[in-house]
């Protein structure tokens, strides 16, 4: 995407993001490609609604990142002080104040006490919108406890299409480090194509295998593609 104009462009200058090509505006791309896409600046511009005289939301944005020397910071300040910036306003900085907190709220929640597999569907759900904007493959192993609570998902490997290709050990260290009782295996098929692979079946197996071993139960293998997933165990496959 191009960079938007500056905030001190001539007025002259100056489009409104409603007059940028689609594929340039915040909304649009989130849509098309997930939040993951866009820039701090884009999803706060989101957030902020609409600009002011002369300066469209993503500047506005911009501006107030940089007031305050990133994203992180930003998040640190008060109502108060997000509505100093010029532009800003009490509407708007309630909004970001109030978005920002949700995020605290959220990362503050234990991972292990707020999420429970019970079925394939509660894992997808929980990671489709995780990896909806992640343009290539990555293969993911989640952590269970013995009571299928989740203590954590680790990321094994990224890449082509040969990123689905992982060795026990990779997947298996995190699990023995972490004392889970099971482990289910994930991974997303940017093509949209659920369909799973000779190698996703044959590394599925091989994974099976080195559980027995390490007494650690692969319980699912889940490939994401998309808004939708195909379950191996469902499909018989395991």
């Amino acid at each position: 995407m191009g960079d938007p104009l500056p905030s001190d462009s001539p007025k002259q200058d100056y489009i409104a993001i409603k007059h940028w090509r689609e594929d340039e505006q915040p909304r649009e791309r989130l849509l098309k490609y997930g939040s993951g896409s866009l820039k701090d600046s884009e999803l706060l511009a989101i957030l902020i609604g609409t600009g002011t005289k002369g300066i469209s939301a993503v500047d506005l944005a911009n501006e107030l990142l940089n007031r305050y020397g990133g994203i992180s910071e930003t998040a640190s300040r008060d109502v108060t002080e997000l509505a100093m910036q010029k532009g800003m306003g009490k509407v708007k900085a309630i909004t970001l104040a109030a978005a920002f907190e949700l995020v605290r709220r959220i990362q503050s929640a234990p991972f292990s006490t707020k999420f429970q597999m019970r079925s394939p569907e509660d894992i997808a759900r929980y990671f489709i919108p995780r990896m909806r904007g992640i343009r290539k493959e990555e293969f993911h192993v989640v952590l269970l406890s013995s009571a299928n609570k989740i203590i954590k998902s680790e990321r094994i490997s990224e890449g082509s299409l040969s990123a689905s290709i992982v060795h026990p050990r990779e997947v298996f260290r995190p699990a023995i480090i972490e004392s889970a009782a099971s482990i289910v295996l994930l991974h997303n098929h940017p093509s949209g194509n659920t369909e799973p692979s000779n190698e996703d079946i044959a590394i599925t197996r091989q994974l099976m295998e080195a559980g027995k071993i390490f007494d650690i139960k692969v319980l699912d293998h889940l490939i994401i593609a998309g808004e939708t997933f195909t379950s191996l165990l469902e499909r018989g496959l395991m």
